[in-house]
C-alpha cells in the first residue's frame, strides 16, 4: 500500500506540474499584462509603467519567465500578488482555510444526503417514496448553479431573514462576540454558501449511490442472504450498501475539483472570502502569479482527492488489493 501511494504521488506531482505549466503559458501568452487594468485609466508615465514591467520580469523572454517561475516554486516562493500587493503565500494562507471549511462541510452533506436518500428509495422501491426523492434529486440536478445560489440567497436571506446575506463573520461585532458567539457567528455565515454546495452535488451522489444498490440487490450472494432468513432491511444497510458504497467512494477524487470549482461561483455570489473569491479577483486582474498559484493549489486538492479515493477503495474491495 506504501509503494502504491508513494507511486500515486509521484504521479500526482507531474499532473500538478503539467497544470501549472499550461495554466502559465496561457495566461502569459493572452493579450494585456498585470498592469494594464489599473494602470491605463490614471495618469501614470508610461515610462514609470515600463520601469514596474521591468521590476517584475514582466520584460523578459517567455522562456526566463518561465525557468524563473519553476526555481522559485522549488523553493517554496510562489511570488508576490501584484493586485493584493502582499506575498501570495500570505493570500493563500487566509484564503484556503474558509475554502477547506466550506468544501468539507458541502462534502459531508452532498454524500451523507445523497446516500442516505438513495436507501430511502432502494428501500421504498417503485412506492411514492422512491420517485418523490428521485422528482426532487432530478429538480435540484437539473436548477442552474447560479439559479439555485441566488434562490437560497432570496428565500433565507430576504424573504425569511434566517442568516446573514455573504461574508465569513459580521465584519463589526465579530470581534466583540465571546468565544461561542463567535462560534455561532461563523456558523450562520457558513449556512447558505454550503448549504447551496451541498444541493448542487447531493442528486449527483444520490443517482449514482441509487443506481448502485439496484445493480447490488439482485446479485446472487444478497439472494442467498434471504433465503436464509436476513431481513430486507439487513440485506440493504449490511450486504448491499457495503459493494454498492465502492463507486461512490470513488466519485470523492472528482468531487475534490467539482466542489472547488462550484466554489467559485459560490464563493463570489456570498461574498465568502475563500480561494473561489480569490480567483475570480485574480483573473478579473490579470494577476498572473496568483492565478497560478490557485491551480497549483487546485491540482493538488484532485490529486489528493483521487488517491484518498482509490486508497479507501483497494481498502474495502479485497479484489484490488494485489494490483500494483
Amino acid at each position: 500500500m506504501v509503494a502504491f501511494i508513494l507511486r500515486r504521488l509521484a504521479q500526482g506531482a507531474i499532473v500538478v506540474g503539467l497544470a501549472a505549466t499550461i495554466v502559465f503559458l496561457l495566461i502569459h501568452l493572452a493579450p494585456g499584462d498585470p498592469f494594464a487594468g489599473w494602470i491605463d485609466e490614471s495618469s501614470l508615465d508610461p515610462a514609470v509603467r515600463s520601469q514596474w514591467r521591468e521590476a517584475y520580469g514582466l520584460g523578459e523572454s517567455l522562456p526566463t519567465q518561465y525557468l524563473r517561475y519553476v526555481v522559485n516554486v522549488m523553493r517554496g516562493d510562489l511570488g508576490f500578488s501584484l493586485s493584493m500587493q502582499r506575498p501570495i503565500q500570505d493570500v493563500l494562507v487566509d484564503a484556503l482555510p474558509n475554502t477547506l471549511l466550506l468544501m468539507g462541510v458541502a462534502l459531508t452533506l452532498s454524500f451523507s444526503g445523497g446516500i442516505l436518500a438513495a436507501l430511502a428509495q432502494a428501500g421504498n422501491a417503485g412506492r411514492f417514496g422512491d420517485r418523490a426523492i428521485g422528482g426532487v434529486a432530478m429538480l435540484l440536478f437539473s436548477v442552474p448553479d447560479f439559479l439555485l445560489a441566488m434562490l437560497v440567497l432570496a428565500v433565507f436571506a430576504y424573504w425569511i431573514p434566517l442568516f446573514p446575506i455573504g461574508g465569513a463573520i459580521d465584519p463589526i461585532l465579530h470581534d466583540s462576540m465571546s468565544r461561542p458567539a463567535r462560534f455561532g457567528d461563523r456558523a450562520r455565515h457558513l449556512v447558505l454558501p454550503a448549504l447551496t454546495l451541498s444541493l448542487l452535488y447531493f442528486p449527483i451522489i444520490a443517482r449514482h449511490q441509487r443506481a448502485a444498490l439496484r445493480d447490488v440487490m439482485p446479485s446472487d450472494f444478497v439472494s442467498m442472504a434471504r433465503a436464509k432468513g436476513v431481513s430486507e432491511r439487513q440485506l440493504l444497510y449490511s450486504h448491499g450498501l457495503r459493494i454498492a458504497l465502492l463507486p461512490v467512494i470513488a466519485m470523492l477524487g472528482v468531487a475534490f475539483p467539482a466542489l472547488l470549482t462550484g466554489a467559485v461561483f459560490v464563493e463570489k455570489v456570498f461574498s465568502w472570502p475563500g480561494m473561489g473569491l480569490v480567483t475570480v479577483n485574480a483573473i478579473g486582474k490579470r494577476d498572473y502569479l496568483l492565478v497560478t498559484a490557485v491551480v497549483i493549489l487546485g491540482s493538488a486538492f484532485v490529486v489528493i482527492g483521487s488517491i484518498i479515493a482509490d486508497t479507501l477503495y483497494k481498502a474495502l474491495d479485497p479484489r484490488l488489493r494485489d494490483e500494483r
